[in-house]
């Protein structure tokens, strides 16, 4: 299992969207989201470029913390 920190979550809805971009990655399975931590986590069945994953969750209104 890989873990990203995301910065900007405040809600249910906002775990659902974040849940749903990374869901939508080819390669990606398993995306189980923390509200209270503001971790994702992750399984990776294909090597996903990071950069890509930043892209998905920035387009979903959140940012991806170094």
């Amino acid at each position: 299992m890989k873990s990203i920190k995301i910065k900007g979550m405040s809600c249910q809805h906002c775990v659902m969207a974040v849940t749903k971009a990374l869901s939508a990655l080819d390669g990606i399975k398993d995306v189980n989201v923390d509200l209270k931590s503001g971790m994702a986590t992750y399984e990776e069945i294909k090597t996903v470029d990071p950069m890509v994953i930043a892209e998905v969750v920035k387009k979903a209104g959140y940012e991806v913390v170094e």
